[in-house]
């Protein structure tokens, strides 16, 4: 997509202090109606198709944590960000032959969902003497669109993963249902903890899964609600772009 095309798209830079403001007084909000502390929850810049320039606005405001989709895209703006003190987690479907370029960038891979997948980290991670720190993606909303471990199977994918020491799971993470029925958005949320909470209850070797990433720009007082410590926000920071965030997150009809 043309770089004027995305900027024109973004809101006027000068506002992203005034949005990332705005999703701070919304976590606020949401954490305290349940009880919550709002600084137990994280902004992480979802910034596909966002370009470097308009993502380093954002930064300037103590917002560190980066999402990208792409490889490609997470390889071009790496060096241009990465002097700002920025964290790189990899939130896209990841392939198997791009295991070798994510690991140049990435220090968390929130989209791990297969055990093909974790061999594969491994066998890179082994070689390089590393370790990463991931996610395990769970396809709560049962929908065919969508990457991520089915629910009745992510517990006997934790356990095979926690065999492989180089992979840290540090949390879940999900894509709630694209729905106008809060209720059926929250339920995915609701499986994702209680999944959590099934897989502490194993106590596997190399698991902390403290983290619940979920929700984005529309439905993250939901998440946040049901007990999200990172939401990924990009339209609400960066302004509209061309398609909405369905779009970005239709994981098996990529562009």
């Amino acid at each position: 997509m043309p770089r004027d095309i995305i900027l024109s798209k973004c809101k006027d830079v000068n506002n992203i202090l005034e949005n990332i403001e705005s999703i701070r007084k919304r976590i606020k909000a949401a954490s305290i109606r349940v009880g919550r502390d709002p600084e137990d929850v994280r902004i992480l810049l979802a910034t596909k198709t966002v370009p470097a320039e308009i993502i380093r606005q954002a930064l300037v405001f103590d917002q560190n944590l980066i999402g990208e989709n792409k490889i490609q895209e997470l390889s071009q703006k790496y060096p241009l960000l990465e002097s700002e003190n920025a964290e790189f987690h990899f939130i896209g479907h990841l392939q198997t032959n791009k295991v070798k370029e994510v690991l140049k960038y990435a220090s968390c891979i929130q989209s791990v969902d297969r055990l093909e997948l974790v061999q594969k980290l491994d066998h890179r991670l082994q070689s390089e003497g590393k370790s990463i720190d991931v996610f395990l993606q769970v396809n709560t909303s049962y929908e065919n669109s969508k990457f991520g471990v089915s629910p009745e199977n992510a517990l006997n994918l934790a356990r095979e993963i926690s065999k492989y020491d180089t992979l840290k799971v540090k949390g879940l993470m999900t894509i709630g249902l694209f729905s106008a029925e809060e209720g059926r958005i929250r339920k995915c949320f609701q499986l994702l903890n209680t999944l959590r909470s099934q897989i502490e209850n194993l106590n596997l070797p190399n698991f902390a899964v403290r983290e619940l990433s979920m929700g984005m720009s529309n439905d993250l007082e939901t998440a946040i609600e049901e007990g999200a410590t990172i939401v990924r926000v990009g339209t609400a920071i960066f302004g509209g772009r061309i398609y909405p965030d369905s779009y970005y997150w239709n994981e098996k009809n990529p562009s």
